[in-house]
């Protein structure tokens, strides 16, 4: 059954949406730092263990510049740890529903850019708010979660489609620009009233870039570039060291030649055929709308590559 559950997460991880990965990659670490937590306290009595906060806090962004400082990947670490139930199950909601509106309207390519760009500001707002508003957030010392880059995944999609309807149960009908002001209103009253302060800065922090993410591109700088670009590079470098590694493998022990069964197929001309409308089909529609048995397709035909 675990086999099976492995399998189907791994192949929906490699062929779903950004979105899809990146509540993949949430919901993993939720798992892992809650298995962690169960068994530190289980050794430890029952009680908190010690070694268990060592590593939640490491991961976690903290209000403290010296500990940011000597652990300079909780920027990135801290956006994507959750430690309580509630937290990851409206974050990754928050997340699937509002990632989808951006992928649909911009691009699959973008959401990523923009999660992490919005971690970071959320990540920024927290720190800067802790030690310039103490009387706020007195009681701030480490923070972690999704919130930041969720918001900013939110504030964009309302600034990128305001009257986009949005059916809510017990509601009915809503545009778009009225559920994300409600959103950001929720955290102007949650700071007014002294309630998680610092994570809800880290909310405005983020969906402060989600907007000026969509400003910037109407104004024609695209900020997703860098990351894309810098995560192509990452992964031409990557897929290439597995194809020396590859041949190195397929190199003739004898004879000077390696079998002709392990020579590239060519690809028949009516599965080209079947690709090309598959990707037109993602580019009209998005890869979402493709059936499981077009995604096969596209996963046996990039095997034979």
């Amino acid at each position: 059954m675990f086999e099976s559950i492995a399998a189907d997460l791994k192949r929906e991880f490699r062929h779903g949406n950004m979105v899809t990965r990146l509540i993949l990659i949430n919901l993993a670490i939720f798992v892992f730092i809650n298995i962690l937590k169960l068994i530190l306290n289980a050794v430890n009595a029952g009680e908190t263990s010690p070694l268990y906060l060592t590593v939640l806090h490491g991961l976690s962004i903290s209000d403290d510049w010296w500990h940011n400082v000597t652990h300079p990947w909780v920027p990135i670490t801290s956006m994507f740890l959750h430690e309580g139930f509630w937290h990851i199950l409206w974050n990754m909601l928050y997340l699937f529903w509002f990632g989808r509106i951006i992928g649909d309207f911009i691009g699959d390519n973008k959401i990523f850019p923009l999660y992490l760009f919005g971690g970071l500001a959320g990540g920024l707002a927290f720190f800067a708010a802790s030690n310039l508003l103490p009387m706020f957030t007195a009681d701030a010392y480490f923070a972690m979660g999704a919130s930041g880059a969720v918001m900013a995944i939110v504030m964009a999609s309302g600034v990128l489609a305001p009257d986009y309807q949005l059916r809510l149960i017990l509601i009915g009908t809503v545009r778009l620009k009225y559920v994300v002001g409600f959103i950001i209103l929720l955290d102007l009253f949650f700071i007014a009233n002294n309630v998680n302060t610092g994570g809800h800065f880290a909310h405005l922090g983020g969906a402060a870039f989600g907007w000026y993410f969509i400003y910037s591109l109407r104004q024609g700088a695209d900020l997703s570039k860098p990351v894309n670009r810098t995560i192509d590079r990452f992964l031409d470098w990557l897929y290439s060291d597995k194809k020396r590694l590859r041949k190195r493998k397929l190199q003739p022990v004898k004879g000077g030649r390696v079998a002709d069964s392990l020579h590239k197929k060519p690809r028949p001309a009516d599965l080209q055929g079947r690709v090309d409308e598959i990707l037109d089909k993602i580019r009209e529609s998005g890869y979402e709308s493709l059936t499981e048995e077009e995604k096969e397709i596209l996963f046996q035909a990039s095997k034979n590559d």
